[in-house]
């Protein structure tokens, strides 16, 4: 698909939240298997408690007539550490332990239900989607990014390559090693039998893309039965990034 009319922006009205709710069942819901207590099969909505309190950065196609409800084809749901605290809590929580990332109190950002609709997958949606991140970021003087990340399935066999991966290469510093509260350990293979190529080979794109910008992992993964997903707890320190991690995520796409 043509990506050069499409624009990067905040969620400014019930549409928008409505829209991103009907993509995010579109992917979550019926193309995962995933499902939740407030998911709404009849409207074909996927919608939570956290929704009213989340930033909503979206990928928004203008040409489309907003009560369609198709004008948003890419979401991002965006949750500062200063409104969670007026909320009460993080989405997270639910899943993992942030005693030790709430313990800096330095300004965090939960990213969380990132999607982009089929159409306009493997182009540069995905990097409109985090230059917006990144101007958010930036404006917001945001030092911590975390959220969940997520493996399709609950089948560890699958999964013991590229899980026993990122626990050998890629937990994080001890200060912000959150762990999940039902707790699953992710060292499944040994060392020396791991197989990169394997592992990468059945890596999400989004945590692959988490790693390039020198992200890391918690201890554990979570085991989220109502998604149908193996969720990892993915956090990067922007003050702490290289000037080429830096570069990854900034830089402006050509479209």
């Amino acid at each position: 698909m043509e990506s050069s009319r499409l624009e990067v922006r905040l969620a400014a009205s019930e549409e928008d939240l409505l829209a991103s709710q009907r993509l995010r069942y579109q992917v979550f819901v019926a193309e995962l298997g995933g499902g939740g207590a407030m998911v709404n099969h009849a409207a074909q909505l996927e919608c939570d408690a956290f929704d009213p309190v989340y930033d909503h950065l979206l990928l928004v196609d203008p040409a489309i007539d907003p009560e369609t409800l198709s004008h948003v084809v890419g979401v991002y749901r965006l949750l500062r550490s200063d409104r969670a605290a007026a909320f009460g809590r993080y989405y997270c929580d639910e899943e993992y332990d942030l005693g030790p990332l709430k313990a800096l109190n330095r300004p965090m950002l939960e990213l969380g239900r990132s999607c982009v609709h089929p159409d306009h997958r493997g182009g540069a949606a995905m990097f409109l989607l985090w230059n917006g991140l990144a101007d958010y970021v930036l404006t917001n003087r945001i030092e911590i990014l975390f959220g969940v990340a997520s493996f399709h399935g609950t089948d560890l066999q699958a999964l013991k390559m590229p899980l026993a991966w990122l626990h050998h290469h890629h937990r994080a510093p001890d200060a912000l090693r959150a762990r999940a509260r039902v707790f699953q350990p992710m060292d499944l293979v040994p060392p020396e039998a791991l197989d990169r190529r394997a592992a990468m080979a059945a890596m999400p794109n989004l945590i692959k893309s988490y790693l390039k910008l020198g992200g890391f992992v918690g201890e554990g993964a979570f085991i989220d039965h109502d998604f149908n997903t193996t969720d990892v707890l993915v956090m990067m320190d922007t003050t702490a990034m290289s000037a080429k991690h830096r570069s990854f995520y900034t830089r402006r796409v050509e479209v």
